[in-house]
């Protein structure tokens, strides 16, 4: 992918819908440049790719979109989140930092080198991670201004087994786990998403991945702002580890546009 391709995408949805599906971690595409200071050959940066990547949850955030009475906006990352993870903290507030996956990954999945260790993370950081950042702020500001609310909902996906870099890998992996904000995820919030996968049986909360993504200007400021953050379990709707989606990609579509439905009615 060249350099000058867009790193991100905000598809619009209904004038009047509340809702911003955010998929930030779908991607596979690294720039040439990017790509020159990871160490990894070219198949050891594919199963790489092939664990650290939420394979095809931008099409279930499309097709959820497609689907939903209300169409939500969608902000997706164009770019692997080898290039940055555009939800981390740029600073030593994120305790995946120490894990040498902060904004800039220096480690892999398995806790082997991606990049040296004293890589600067500033030159990413400035032409990767803010201009997502600022985007995104913006958007979550034009649903307020709207709307008079906003509600991100990430669309995540996990691998059925623990990989070696998650910190809170050893608790339940229910088929879907919800990850959220005690400013911003309210109980009705987190109860609609329940009632929307009820299909799946069990629906987990915090584990193995826990919290949400908001912009740092909203963060813990702004009760206008909602937050939830879906991860589907990996093996529900696709091969595992990078293989081709199955017929539950559908399935999960469907459970995520009632939610949008629920969130946006």
């Amino acid at each position: 992918m060249p350099d000058t391709a867009p790193s991100f995408e905000l598809l619009p949805g209904a004038a009047d819908s509340p809702v911003i599906l955010h998929v930030p971690h779908s991607a596979r595409s690294i720039p040439a440049a990017v790509r020159a200071g990871i160490v990894l050959d070219d198949a050891e940066l594919g199963r790489e790719l092939d664990h650290i990547t939420d394979a095809h949850t931008a099409d279930i955030a499309e097709a959820a979109a497609g689907s939903a009475a209300l169409t939500p906006w969608r902000f997706v990352n164009r770019l692997s989140r080898l290039v940055v993870d555009p939800e981390r903290f740029p600073d030593e507030r994120e305790e995946m930092l120490a894990a040498g996956m902060g904004a800039v990954y220096t480690r892999t999945t398995h806790r082997g080198e991606l990049r040296p260790a004293d890589t600067d993370p500033a030159p990413l950081l400035e032409r990767y991670f803010h201009p997502y950042a600022r985007a995104m702020t913006e958007a979550v500001g034009d649903r307020l201004a709207a709307t008079g609310r906003a509600v991100v909902i990430d669309v995540h996906s996990y691998p059925a087994d623990a990989l070696p870099y998650e910190l809170h890998g050893t608790g339940p992996r229910p088929p879907v786990c919800l990850g959220t904000d005690a400013f911003h995820t309210p109980p009705d919030l987190a109860e609609l998403a329940r009632k929307a996968f009820a299909e799946y049986g069990e629906t987990g909360l915090d584990s193995p991945f826990s919290g949400t993504y908001v912009p740092l200007e909203y963060y813990r400021r702004d009760a206008r702002v909602g937050a939830l953050m879906v991860e589907i379990r990996r093996d529900t709707y696709m091969s595992e580890p990078g293989g081709p989606a199955g017929p539950g990609l559908a399935r999960a579509a469907a459970a995520l546009a009632a939610l949008v439905d629920g969130v946006g009615g």
